[in-house]
């Protein structure tokens, strides 16, 4: 399977042959699964409440049992109290979601292929920038006619490039080898080089 490559300049350079993996099959189910798996495993899960042992009041009594006219009561701290504990609130818990290397590795191939499908996959000769400034970022955006899209650059490690990306809304530059199959169908655009395709093709073998 071929695609074209382009030039930072937005001009057809030649073509390259894409691996296998990038004609798999797509499992919206699987898809699905893995994409809530990974929005769970972004949540902090730091929510709180106090309980009626963790509010700040006296353990006395507030008046005496009979007599006085009021609803028995023992303790200030009462959950049916203004400013008692809370019953049944929100506790500290993890919300991280496991998934098997197999499904990672297969739903990464999936969404690629998703990607290519609906042509929202760009080959790039290079990343590289005269100068590691915001403006050639957008104008290699403006050059691939990019402008106001979600883009994912999916590239080596290039620190000069992240850094003069990352003010640029909704552009996001990931190293290849972290790239998930969540970041992939989040983007209307993903960029890729030539480097980054053979990285992805030795990560899928394994």
């Amino acid at each position: 399977m071929d695609t074209i490559v382009y030039t930072a300049k937005g001009k057809e350079k030649g073509k390259i042959e894409l691996p296998e993996f990038f004609n798999t099959k797509v499992s919206p189910v699987l898809l699905h699964e893995i994409t809530t798996a990974y929005l769970n495993n972004q949540r902090a899960g730091t929510h709180k409440t106090k309980t009626r042992g963790e509010v700040s009041f006296s353990g006395a009594k507030p008046w005496k049992q009979k007599g006085t006219g009021n609803a028995r009561a023992g303790q200030r701290n009462s959950p049916l109290w203004r400013k008692g504990g809370i019953i049944f609130g929100p506790q500290p818990r993890d919300y991280y979601t496991k998934m098997s290397k197999q499904k990672k590795r297969l739903s990464l191939s999936m969404a690629l292929s998703a990607q290519l499908q609906n042509g929202n996959v760009i080959v790039v000769d290079s990343v590289k920038l005269d100068e590691d400034r915001t403006k050639e970022v957008a104008e290699l955006l403006k050059n691939l006619k990019l402008e106001g899209k979600k883009v994912v650059f999916a590239v080596s490690h290039d620190a000069a490039f992240r850094l003069a990306a990352r003010n640029i809304e909704n552009v996001v530059v990931e190293n290849v080898k972290n790239i998930n199959s969540y970041q992939v169908l989040w983007a209307d655009k993903l960029v890729l080089t030539p480097e980054a395709v053979d990285s992805i093709k030795e990560r899928q073998s394994i």
